[in-house]
C-alpha cells in the first residue's frame, strides 16, 4: 500500500480538474463529484495495475508509474462515465487527457528535479534514492544497475573477462 499518499495526491489533483471543469461550464462546482467519481475510481484502477505490472515502475512518484496511472485513468474515467448514461463528447476526453497528463505528470516530474537538486546539493553520504544516478522515469538507481551486471558477470561467459584489464578489456599475458 506504499502507493497511498501518491494517490491521495493524484485523487486531489483529479477533484481539482472536475472543480475546474464544472466553473469553467458554468455549472456548480459543488456537483463536483458527479464529474469527478468515474476519474477517480479509473485512477485507483491506474495505481492497481501499475503496482501489478510484471516490470512494473517501483515508485509510486516515479515518472514510470505515474504514465501508467495517467493512461488508465484517462480511459478509463470517459469508459466509466458512458457505461452510466453520461457522455464523454471528443473534446472532453481531449482536454481531460492534456490536463490529467500535466497533473498526474507534471508532480511526479517535479519531485523527480527536486530529488536530483537534492542530490547534488547533499553531501557525499546521501542515500541512493536522492542520488543523481536516480533516473527520473523509473526511480532505477544505476549502481542497482551495475551491481545486476555484476552478476552476470559471475556467469559462464564470465570465464574469458576474469582476469582482464578493466579499461582496455585485454588478457594479462
Amino acid at each position: 500500500m506504499r502507493f497511498v499518499p501518491a494517490f491521495i495526491v493524484d485523487a486531489v489533483l483529479v477533484l481539482v480538474f472536475a472543480v475546474i471543469g464544472r466553473a469553467s461550464h458554468g455549472e456548480s462546482p459543488g456537483g463536483f463529484l458527479i464529474t469527478a467519481w468515474p476519474f477517480i475510481v479509473a485512477l485507483l484502477v491506474g495505481h492497481v495495475v501499475a503496482a501489478l505490472l510484471p516490470a512494473r515502475p517501483r515508485r509510486p512518484w516515479s515518472l514510470g508509474w505515474g504514465a501508467v496511472v495517467w493512461l488508465v485513468t484517462v480511459a478509463g474515467g470517459p469508459l466509466l462515465r458512458v457505461a452510466t448514461g453520461d457522455t464523454a463528447q471528443i473534446a472532453f476526453i481531449i482536454v481531460a487527457t492534456l490536463v490529467l497528463g500535466v497533473f498526474l505528470l507534471g508532480w511526479r516530474a517535479a519531485a523527480a528535479l527536486l530529488r536530483r537538486r537534492a542530490g547534488r546539493t547533499s553531501d557525499s553520504g546521501a542515500s541512493p534514492e536522492h542520488s543523481d544516478d536516480a533516473d527520473p522515469v523509473d526511480g532505477v538507481v544505476h549502481d542497482e544497475i551495475a551491481e545486476h551486471e555484476v552478476q552476470v558477470e559471475d556467469g559462464p561467459q564470465a570465464e574469458s573477462a576474469r582476469g582482464a584489464d578493466p579499461e582496455t578489456g585485454t588478457q594479462p599475458r
